[in-house]
């Protein structure tokens, strides 16, 4: 971890940094698809800002306590990821020149984000989501200058909210959630902020982005929790 992650301004430059270089997902062989190809390509949004109204409660953070991330709950009644904590993001559309332009759109439609403010930084490699046959990118973003954000269509979005990411860092907030796929057992890294649980595509990404970054703290992994 470097000094430069006790400021705000330093955590941007590493995010771009880590679009320049891209990571490995190191994906579970129960997430591979059968036939990339046929997957449909999809986007999501990875917003970091700084958070005014709620600072980190962590004692020592490793990151600048304002920094944040931008999250969503998906509907109860959707077909897949039904109640789970997201990025807001979908599937690439023929408006869109890529995943760049897909991830903001579907942001502004979503949480009604003013696209105006948010500086696109790059995009991360696509990781496969076998559940609904997609293959997402990852596009992570500065919020330059935070708008009014909610919910705008509720069959989809119940609830949306920016969680301070030392918060998650935490690791009295880190655990693994254990799931059955195709006969076998998955192991997954999950957070738990305020009796939420952010896991699957979610958790999987911030946990391998904070590893990248150097952000991540050592936690016990052993440790488990239930989702329905």
């Amino acid at each position: 971890m470097t000094d430069r992650t006790s400021e705000v301004g330093g955590a941007r430059a590493e995010l771009l940094d880590l679009c320049a270089r891209g990571l490995d997902w190191r994906v579970d062989p129960a997430r591979v698809l059968d036939d990339p190809s046929a997957a449909r390509p999809a986007a999501v949004l990875v917003l970091f800002g700084v958070l005014d109204a709620q600072p980190a409660r962590t004692g020592e953070p490793a990151v600048a306590r304002d920094l944040d991330v931008l999250l969503q709950r998906r509907s109860g009644t959707l077909g897949h990821h039904a109640g789970q904590i997201a990025f807001p993001g979908g599937r690439l559309e023929p408006v869109d020149a890529g995943p760049r332009e897909a991830a903001l759109r579907e942001a502004v439609e979503e949480v009604g984000l003013d696209a105006s403010g948010v500086e696109v930084l790059g995009t991360l490699p696509a990781l496969p989501v076998p559940v609904s046959n997609h293959l997402v990118t990852p596009v992570p973003a500065w919020w330059t200058h935070p708008s009014e954000v909610a919910a705008v269509d509720h069959a989809e979005t119940v609830d949306v909210f920016r969680v301070p990411v030392a918060d998650l860092l935490d690791p009295a907030h880190r655990a693994s959630v254990e799931h059955s796929r195709w006969g076998r057992t998955v192991r997954t890294p999950a957070f738990t902020v305020d009796g939420t649980v952010i896991w699957g595509f979610t958790g999987i990404v911030l946990a391998r982005m904070f590893d990248a970054l150097g952000w991540a703290v050592p936690y016990d992994v052993r440790r488990t929790v239930s989702v329905r």
